[in-house]
């Protein structure tokens, strides 16, 4: 750790009283059973991927509330010599013309008409694949056994699946496979699984091909058929995951990198790019001053993604490279008024429910991962004996006509789910992720800025009260414990401010492996069950 560039590992300004963890090889997760799952990778010789994709396979068991089999998947990984992402988000089944949403005023939250093709399972194999150790096999064993023998359901996973029982009753297979007594499972209740036991030896012993191309594709294409969606067996064979080139930002000494559209990575970096403009560091931590100016930024690259950010295949008259344009960036400054909040409009630059991990090995190979079901489970539908709740990505669409993110068959929605990355002078300094919704690329302009302008460790950056704009691109909520100084000069700049209750699941969840010498700080977010492990 450089002097000066990290604050003391002693310094935990906020109530949390976490602490990182220190170790060569670590894992960082919302959940300690997933946690141990990596861990116990590492232990038969794994490296970081093997690690974090156990990780990832056991979050699908153990809090499927948030994440599952059926849902979308991004990575960002440092082999130790370059940086490479991954996007295994799925695209729409062929059936969605816009014809087929004739007449609604929207898209659906539910339902199959909600269901784009699911790409998680796409993205272990891939990941496996290129950069894993250990037998695909081996990685489902922790999830396997959880699934088979069950596992004790831990507080926060009981308040985020009973919030979103009511709502999903009512769709075919999920009282069966997630809520068979009427209602989540108690903090402490065994729950099992035995659908997702299934679909999990099925994918393992097929590389996840049968997912796609063999029994498991032809389960989901058959409910889809006999209850009213447009998926086929056709959609699913068509599925591929790809490598791609992470885009990034400079934001003082630091360099954020993120998977580009259909992502809203790009949001994070706008609005970073923006803030370069602003001295941070002398209007003070956690001051009035700096999240106006944060609020503002993050406002104005929200009203440009709205308008321009697609299926890069889309993207023809605006493009990231238009929206990261450093001339664009700084007129788009100066449209902040470091006293006033002001109401935020696209920009013309043309010159033209989620869970996420980290883990990181003793050789410097990072691994910065998510993947989502979206609204909690998704879609509310689940495949009959498979355990597979669909998510619901297809809501990320637009219906408006010409809209670069209008549906079109074949074609990937805007996202939120987005892995980040930090680089400083060309090396590697931490994989990290905030997952909820909007709140992930406010919530990594919130840790990068508390790193680079404040040296906080990321423990600290992780417990920080977090701030929020609303869908409305103009309200702001803050955490229950937010500085009652900043509420007030937040609300005399012109802002409206909502204080959320205490145990609000709205403000993300935080997870950071950060390399220092001899190996990692890892931390992880106090607003979840999870704590970092390692060895």
């Amino acid at each position: 750790m450089e002097a000066g560039k990290l604050a003391s590992l002693l310094d935990y300004p906020y109530p949390s009283q976490r602490m990182p963890l220190l170790a060569a090889n670590v894992v960082s997760t919302s959940q300690p059973l997933a946690s141990s799952a990596g861990l116990q990778m590492f232990a038969r010789g794994g490296n970081a991927v093997d690690a974090a994709l156990a990780t990832a396979i056991t979050l699908a068991v153990v809090e499927p509330c948030m994440n599952g089999i059926g849902g979308d998947a991004f990575a960002i990984l440092w082999d130790g010599k370059k940086l490479h992402g991954l996007n295994a988000s799925g695209r729409a089944p062929a059936a969605w013309t816009p014809d087929h949403f004739a007449g609604r005023s929207g898209m659906p939250l539910r339902g199959w008409d909600s269901v784009t093709v699911p790409g998680t399972v796409s993205a272990w194999r891939a990941l496996s694949d290129k950069f894993g150790r250990l037998p695909f096999g081996d990685l489902f064993e922790p999830a396997l056994r959880y699934a088979r023998d069950g596992y004790l359901v831990s507080p926060t996973v009981h308040r985020q699946w009973q919030a979103q029982v009511e709502d999903l009753l009512p769709y075919p297979g999920y009282r069966e496979a997630f809520a068979p007594q009427g209602r989540a499972p108690l903090p402490g209740e065994r729950f099992i699984c035995p659908g997702q036991a299934r679909t999990l030896e099925r994918i393992a012993a097929s590389k996840g091909d049968d997912f796609y191309h063999g029994e498991l594709a032809a389960s989901i294409a058959a409910h889809a058929r006999n209850t009213g969606g447009a998926m086929t067996e056709a959609d699913l064979a068509a599925h591929r995951a790809d490598w791609v080139d992470p885009i990034s930002v400079r934001y003082r000494d630091l360099e954020l990198f993120e998977i580009g559209p259909s992502g809203q990575g790009i949001g994070a970096l706008m609005a970073l790019g923006m803030l370069d403009h602003f001295d941070l560091r002398a209007r003070g931590l956690d001051t009035a001053a700096t999240v106006h100016l944060q609020v503002e930024a993050m406002k104005l690259a929200f009203a440009d993604m709205q308008e321009y950010v697609a299926d890069p295949d889309a993207m023809q008259a605006v493009q990231a490279t238009h929206l990261l344009d450093a001339d664009y960036l700084r007129r788009r400054a100066r449209l902040i008024d470091p006293e006033r909040a002001a109401v935020a409009r696209p920009g013309s630059p043309h010159t033209g429910g989620t869970v996420y991990l980290t883990a990181a090995d003793e050789s410097g190979m990072m691994v910065s991962f998510i993947q989502s079901n979206f609204k909690g489970f998704g879609s509310g539908v689940v495949v009959p004996d498979t355990g597979i709740a669909l998510h619901n990505r297809g809501w990320g669409f637009s219906l408006a006509p010409g809209h670069a993110n209008q549906v079109g068959p074949g074609k990937r929605p805007f996202h939120t789910i987005i892995p980040g990355f930090l680089m400083r002078d060309g090396a590697p300094l931490a994989s990290f992720g905030v997952m909820g919704g909007s709140m992930q690329a406010q919530g990594h302009l919130q840790m990068t800025a508390r790193i680079a302008d404040h040296g906080q460790n990321p423990q600290a950056a992780s417990d920080a009260p977090r701030w929020r704009v609303m869908d409305d691109n103009a309200t702001i909520a803050v955490e229950w414990n937010f500085p009652a100084e900043a509420i007030a000069g937040l609300k005399s700049r012109g802002h409206q401010v909502q204080i959320a209750p205490r145990f609000d699941t709205e403000f993300g969840c935080a997870q950071m492996a950060m390399r220092i010498d001899g190996g990692y700080i890892a931390a992880s977010d106090h607003r979840k069950d999870g704590y970092p492990v390692g060895m």
